[in-house]
């Protein structure tokens, strides 16, 4: 009986000293523990990044191949892809890009890098954005390991693209404005104004809002002028530097319109696939609440710690919640990022397409909202909880209670562990690995100048691994701006039909107007069910007669070449140099006039 009453008093002991230690540790002991959990998460996250020479995380793919023209001008000569990606790149991404090359770092090099950096400063501002709400340091600790959590679960902050820098920004804006700061909030609002331009007017709605005050049921302008200042020359400063890049010239022409896009295959979902840019659905609750660009209700994977935060509007109303009386007014901002994001997401519902896809306002703002929103309910919450076992082991646990307490710490470290596992980090972060090393290093070896056309899954990864231009890539099929788009599909249209056409004078007409030097072929290029299953040529609604071509044994002028002319080939394709396809197909038309 002695024993399991010290057992149960060394219990106890240790549960006031946890409570303790949760409530009052220092500012510094949780901020060292939250900058460990990136360090974690990054340094895995460059494991893999550097895992072999030939990797890229996938959207790294189009936005950053095209900056190795910083390191050497004469890659990617007249290249519309790399043209394309250039010009809509944000002035500050590229120029700070820009800069970095100037210590000679390899721009591919640099994005493997920079999302442990971006994710050590979001996680600074989100520290401190939550002890402006609630002053325990072991707040600013849970929202960001929640945010982090559910960061390093996906892929925006490793790909090191625009998007990867909404956070840092973001939560700057959001600290510097808690704080009443005038000068730091415009600087934020610069930043995300020359990295990511769609922060903006999520940053400027949520200074909108707070004009007005919600007071006795009834809505009026606030009385704190610093609000107004803070508006207007968040307005001002946007205004400065977007303006001028809205109303510039562009070659690549204007935003597609919802009317173009609805009858194109790429936005849509039929015959069980998806386009390129899906966006369209015929069901109208996967359109609103679930599609990935289109619904309220995606955001992707988040830290299952996260869920939490829709319990704190229950906590604070009850008084039972001690520390829910020490939450400041300031909590009033996470509904302000909420009705801002709803309000931007509707709006980008009625202009389609011109502010970007409506998701984006809901997506990156309600994962960082959930992540802080969630810590504050989990002190609150677990203050009350321990207090209550603390209380009830004086007179000792019943069984019941003692169940309910070990299932609910299990669940806690369940909860807070699952996330770390590389089957929810690694995987999701979509690196690509190379798998043709032969060939991008036979490529590499090839003039600067040298062009590759092919419709195979491979072709996606050349300018980035190889260094090399292809004429179109499925990855590089962006429908959104009509001059570009209409320019890649003119390229691939021509290219498929070439691949496929009987006629050798069309296959040898398209090398000599496109001034091909390579093709890329898949071996199965020419099986009825690669082409089926090809989405570059079902987006352009192609397949129906290439597969009757080959069903009737009309035989590809250009399949003819290939055994002749493959100078590389492997388990999954042959490439060809463009000089021996001409050669032999002019041939063929002699022995066959």
């Amino acid at each position: 009986m002695s024993y399991l009453l010290f057992s149960k008093q060394n219990f106890r002991t240790f549960l006031l000293k946890l409570h303790k230690f949760l409530i009052n540790r220092s500012r510094i002991f949780w901020l060292g523990l939250s900058i460990a959990v990136v360090l974690i998460y990054g340094i895995e996250s460059l494991k893999a990044a550097f895992e072999t020479k030939y990797i890229i995380q996938d959207d790294a793919r189009q936005h950053i191949f095209w900056m190795r023209r910083f390191l050497d001008s004469e890659l990617f000569p007249e290249d519309l892809i790399a043209d394309y990606f250039q010009s809509v790149a944000p002035w500050g991404y590229k120029s700070f890009y820009w800069l970095i090359k100037s210590l000679g770092i390899d721009p591919i090099f640099l994005g493997k890098l920079l999302p442990i950096f971006l994710g050590l400063i979001s996680t600074i501002y989100c520290f401190g954005v939550s002890l402006q709400i609630l002053p325990i340091p072991a707040v600013g600790f849970f929202s960001s390991f929640i945010l982090n959590q559910t960061l390093w679960m996906e892929d925006d902050l490793v790909s090191a693209t625009p998007r990867a820098f909404f956070y840092p920004l973001f939560l700057a804006f959001l600290y510097y404005l808690l704080r009443s700061s005038l000068f730091p909030v415009l600087v934020a609002i610069a930043l995300q104004a020359i990295f990511y331009p769609h922060t903006v007017l999520l940053s400027l709605t949520i200074l909108t809002i707070r004009l007005f005050d919600y007071h006795q049921k009834r809505l009026k302008f606030t009385s704190i002028k610093l609000n107004y200042w803070l508006c207007l020359g968040g307005i001002i400063t946007a205004a400065i530097i977007l303006l001028p890049y809205k109303f510039s010239a562009t070659e690549f022409g204007p935003i597609i319109t919802t009317t173009a896009a609805k009858i194109q295959p790429i936005f849509n979902y039929g015959d069980g696939k998806y386009g390129r840019a899906f966006f369209f659905h015929h069901n109208p609750l996967v359109f609103w609440l679930t599609g990935p660009r289109s619904g309220i209700l995606f955001l992707g994977l988040f830290s299952p710690l996260a869920i939490t935060s829709l319990l704190l509007p229950f906590l604070l109303r009850k008084e039972k919640f001690t520390l829910a009386k020490q939450v400041s007014d300031k909590v009033g901002i996470l509904i302000q990022i909420l009705i801002a994001s709803v309000g931007l997401f509707f709006l980008a519902h009625i202009f389609l397409f011109q502010l970007h896809f409506p998701n984006r306002y809901i997506y990156h703002s309600m994962r960082v909202m959930m992540a802080i929103a969630a810590s504050i309910a989990l002190i609150i919450w677990l203050d009350n909880y321990l207090k209550q076992i603390i209380s009830q082991l004086e007179n000792g646990l019943t069984f019941p209670q003692g169940i309910y307490f070990g299932c609910t710490t299990l669940l806690l470290v369940l909860l807070s562990i699952i996330p770390f596992s590389q089957d929810l980090t690694i995987d999701n972060q979509s690196y690509i690995k190379g798998k043709e090393i032969e060939l991008y290093e036979y490529l590499l070896a090839q003039p600067k100048d040298t062009l590759i056309a092919s419709i195979s899954k491979e072709s996606d990864n050349i300018p980035t691994f190889a260094q090399r231009s292809t004429l179109v890539a499925q990855e590089y099929s962006l429908p959104y701006h009509v001059g570009y788009y209409s320019q890649f599909s003119q390229k691939s249209i021509d290219l498929i039909q070439a691949q496929y056409t009987p006629n050798p004078e069309e296959v040898n007409n398209f090398i000599q107007n496109y001034g091909v030097d390579f093709w890329l072929l898949d071996l199965t290029a020419y099986d009825p069910r690669y082409v089926a299953d090809k989405e570059l040529i079902r987006q352009y609604n192609l397949t129906d007669s290439i597969v009757y071509q080959l069903e009737q044994n009309l035989i590809p002028a250009l399949s003819t070449t290939v055994e002749i002319c493959t100078v590389l080939t492997s388990k999954r394709i042959a490439l060809l140099p463009t000089s021996c396809i001409k050669n032999e197909l002019i041939k063929l038309t002699q022995d066959n006039p």
